[in-house]
């Protein structure tokens, strides 16, 4: 590692390709067009019967294979044999990794020095639903051979390994909702510690299933209201839960002196990340937020910023009664109150679970490259004792600098990022 006067040299990290997989498309142009739009993306689920479920709606992944896309570089793959055989959550994550392998635009490198790392809450949950059908209708000889390999949690990190022919760490996080937020702060690290001289990281997650739709109906998190499109309002006084989404996104981060030497211009660079732990309780957030605002200030200590460069958040803002509360109250905490501006991004595309992060801060980093804070949707009237500034109506502009994503999920983790302009 490079010194100066005897001290490391931290590298700055650069995102220098992006791609997603979302309800919006699975374009990041489309991603943003939708968000900027600030209008929910929720319909009613057909594909499988919600008669009997109380949550009957969620935001579906458009565009992964009704042809209504342009000819993406993942088309050709996730036809043949083998991707058939993945979870619909590793296709996801497979497709939007190899959209940010070729939009990165990346040369030969030497396989070993190339990383992988993917955050999934729970894997294959579609996959594991079925065969359960299958085992309870037919007994153990309807099970598939495969079901093992296609429920793995790690069968989308190494999907990508076998498909790039990289032979580097290919490691899979689970933190619940911080997942892929988690897996990117990873991947950002191991460039710095000159453990990796390439990362693709990100989250990827189908869980819009029968037995997990039940189980958030049940468990009173996600929204019970059956008009799709107005369900989902985070930091709203009238929030009653999220909207489950599904979907993918991933980076290619590099360190911005290589990106820039083979004459890449990066989108943005990752500066800072910090994760902690409420240790408070499996579902429930600490209520005052104190071990969420740690996430954030330790984020921003080490990207070497302090509050007042933040130009906009993106929350994690799940539209929960006791998340979005709590979050506020950590926002207030370190940023004062009614600090920068907050948008929430599951208003439009739904709670991606261990996919939100990382499809959030590609949203960050889109938001900060325009200078312009999308709306969250469905939000009217912020709740009286938050003292946040939530976007909504239309977008805002602001000035173009620095921006903060949080992340928050199921177990007490917190994950904050901090991204800069490249």
């Amino acid at each position: 590692m490079r010194t100066q006067a005897g001290r490391p040299v931290r590298p700055d990290v650069a995102i220098s390709g992006m791609g997603v997989v979302t309800p919006a498309g699975c374009t990041t142009e489309e991603l943003w067009t939708a968000v900027r739009a600030g209008r929910s993306l929720a319909a009613g689920l057909t594909h499988f019967d919600t008669g009997r479920h109380r949550i009957r709606i969620g935001c579906r992944v458009r565009g992964l294979t009704d042809g209504d896309g342009p000819a993406e570089p993942w088309r050709t793959v996730l036809a043949g044999k083998a991707a058939q055989r993945l979870d619909p959550f590793a296709r996801y994550g497979l497709a939007a990794a190899l959209a940010a392998h070729a939009d990165a635009g990346l040369p030969e490198a030497p396989a070993a020095r190339c990383a992988i790392v993917v955050g999934t809450a729970v894997g294959g949950r579609t996959t594991s639903d079925l065969e359960s059908l299958n085992y309870a209708d037919r007994g153990p000889q309807g099970v598939r051979p495969l079901m093992p390999l296609m429920t793995m949690p790690n069968a989308a990190a190494a999907q990508l390994a076998l498909q790039l022919g990289w032979h580097g760490p290919a490691l899979t996080v689970s933190t619940t909702c911080a997942s892929g937020a988690d897996a990117i702060g990873l991947g950002a690290a191991m460039l710095r510690d000159d453990r990796a001289d390439i990362v693709i990281a990100g989250g990827c997650e189908a869980t819009l299933t029968p037995v997990t739709l039940a189980g958030f109906g049940n468990l009173n998190a996600a929204s019970t209201r059956t008009d799709a499109a107005t369900a989902c309002r985070p930091f709203d006084e009238s929030r009653d839960g999220f909207v489950m989404g599904e979907g993918a996104a991933f980076v290619v981060l590099e360190r911005a002196a290589d990106a820039r030497a083979r004459g890449s211009r990066p989108h943005a660079l990752v500066a800072g990340y910090a994760a902690t732990s409420d240790a408070y309780h499996l579902s429930a957030p600490h209520p005052d937020g104190a071990f969420a605002a740690d996430a954030m200030s330790g984020a921003l200590g080490d990207a070497g910023l302090g509050p007042a460069d933040i130009a906009h958040v993106n929350a994690h803002g799940t539209a929960t009664v006791h998340n979005d509360r709590a979050e506020a109250t950590a926002l207030a905490k370190v940023f004062g109150p009614y600090g920068p501006p907050v948008t929430a991004t599951k208003g439009v595309v739904g709670h991606l679970i261990g996919a939100a992060g990382a499809v959030e801060l590609v949203v960050a980093v889109q938001a900060m490259n325009a200078g312009s804070v999308p709306p969250t949707a469905n939000h009217t009237r912020t709740e009286p004792d938050m003292e946040i500034d939530v976007v909504h109506d239309a977008p805002r502009p602001v000035a173009v600098g620095p921006a903060l994503t949080n992340s928050f999920g199921f177990g007490g983790h917190n994950s904050s990022l901090v991204v800069t302009p490249a």
